[in-house]
């Protein structure tokens, strides 16, 4: 049996295995909002055009209004048959209002119809994840201004480099996440032109007006080639790509958050709400939310090395390839919403070890450069002289096995016979931190002015 909606070129119905390849609807379904929505506003150009007629727009309308009703409740019957939501809607149209709906399909085709869609789900999901990654740009604000002043170490090649405060590396992930929410405001800016009207490939023959449809569905403008328009899927890898880059942050943070509930860091601490234990090690406390955060990154990652390998060597216009734009992308955005809810709590949850990192801070000759900066500063020595001198420093206190601060001053003299007792000053983790007053460093005073700007530019976003 042919399918009665597209049929009249096709004696016979397709192979059985055409159903399992070709149908769509098992994931297109979550579009049918955005399927509806448009076809409302398409419905009413073709009756300001007077392409259609104003019962007829009126029955379509009406209709559609009824299909979603359907679907929202649950009542709707989707059917693989049918291949898509675009032929689900309009085939339940034609039985709730008869021929009226098969007028609505004019001076359109399936493939603006799901661009048109695509685009509208695509940026629904951004003003979602957006609103997400304000929550925990929030959540991440908050932790820092309570702990601006709590000293912890500070690492490059993931040994002790310069004490930093909690709150300073804490809002290190609040700048990255501002620019991922550039990123997707960029990317949904790009996306916001209206392919609808632009039908199969060509455009129209109708006397359309599809600035009308593009201002009645909320986008900028419409798109301005036709052919562009129904092959276009950089909107879905630009959105792809900004979800990859904020699920590495998220990993990278997540990846932290594993160190530092290890025994051997005992740097934060997780409650029972973002941990889970072992079947047989009744001890242990393991972070799985943040595990789960950093392995699930690989799949938003994938969605967008398979879309890209998709897409990479398709001719113009359109072609059936491009279904697989969708699945993906359904799954990324979806990932990526767990893995920032999930980030979110641990942020609000966890609690740290003020001691224990402020123990830490010091490790590994932490403020040696505070020393080299306090000879050049005082002493007046070139940097590199300075940077030779401690070292040598350094090296005496490594063979004594000592921290800097306790060395005796007739030591330092042995080095530097220059250095006085005020060198004591700079070689204390606190004295470290609140040295570092430049722009963007991590004084705790700059930290909390910092973490309260950002509180209250989050605050005035939300309020408006």
């Amino acid at each position: 049996m042919s399918n009665r909606m597209w049929g009249g070129r096709f004696a016979s119905g397709p192979a059985e295995i055409m159903a399992d390849i070709n149908a769509s609807i098992d994931f297109d379904k979550r579009l049918a909002t955005q399927d509806i929505r448009g076809s409302k506003a398409h419905a009413a150009m073709l009756g300001q055009t007077g392409i259609l007629s104003a019962e007829d727009v009126e029955a379509i309308v009406a209709g559609l209004d009824r299909v979603a009703g359907e679907i929202e409740s649950g009542e709707f019957a989707f059917s693989r048959e049918l291949e898509d939501i675009h032929m689900n809607v309009e085939s339940r149209l034609r039985d709730l209002i008869g021929p009226a709906a098969g007028r609505l399909h004019t001076a359109r085709s399936r493939n603006d119809q799901v661009a048109t869609d695509m685009k509208l789900w695509m940026r629904d999901a951004i003003d979602g994840i957006d609103a997400q990654l304000a929550d925990l740009m929030q959540a991440l604000a908050e932790k820092a201004l309570a702990h601006a002043d709590a000293v912890m170490p500070g690492f490059t090649h993931l040994q002790s480099a310069q004490p930093v405060t909690f709150g300073h590396h804490l809002l290190a992930y609040v700048e990255m996440i501002r620019r991922d929410r550039g990123r997707f405001k960029c990317a949904r800016r790009r996306l916001n032109e209206c392919p609808l009207g632009s039908a199969a490939l060509a455009g129209t023959s109708f006397p359309i007006d599809r600035h009308a449809t593009a201002e009645a569905l909320g986008f900028t403008r419409p798109t301005a080639n036709s052919l562009d328009a129904v092959s276009d899927r950089d909107f879905v890898l630009e959105t792809l790509a900004a979800c990859s880059i904020a699920a590495m942050h998220l990993s990278r943070f997540a990846e932290e958050i594993v160190l530092w509930t290890t025994p051997q860091f005992a740097f934060v601490k997780l409650s029972d709400a973002f941990t889970t234990g072992s079947s047989i090690m009744p001890q242990k406390r393991n972070p799985d939310a943040a595990e789960l955060v950093r392995g699930k990154t690989g799949r938003i990652f994938g969605a967008l090395q398979g879309l890209l390998v998709v897409l990479k060597g398709l001719p113009l216009a359109y072609g059936k390839d491009m279904q697989e734009d969708k699945e993906g992308a359904f799954d990324a955005i979806h990932t990526l919403s767990l893995c920032l809810a999930a980030t979110a709590g641990m942020v609000r949850d966890m609690e740290p070890d003020r001691d224990t990192m402020r123990r830490w801070a010091g490790a590994g000759y932490a403020t040696a450069t505070d020393l080299a900066d306090w000879l050049v500063r005082v002493l007046g020595l070139p940097f590199r002289d300075a940077h030779h001198v401690t070292g040598r420093i350094v090296g005496l206190a490594s063979a004594k096995d000592v921290g800097l601060e306790e060395l005796s001053l007739a030591e330092m003299q042995e080095v530097e016979p220059r250095i006085t007792p005020a060198v004591f000053d700079v070689l204390g983790v606190e004295a470290s931190v609140r040295s570092r007053t430049s722009h963007g460093g991590t004084a705790p005073d700059n930290v909390a002015a910092q973490a309260r700007a950002w509180l209250d530019r989050l605050g005035k976003e939300s309020a408006g």
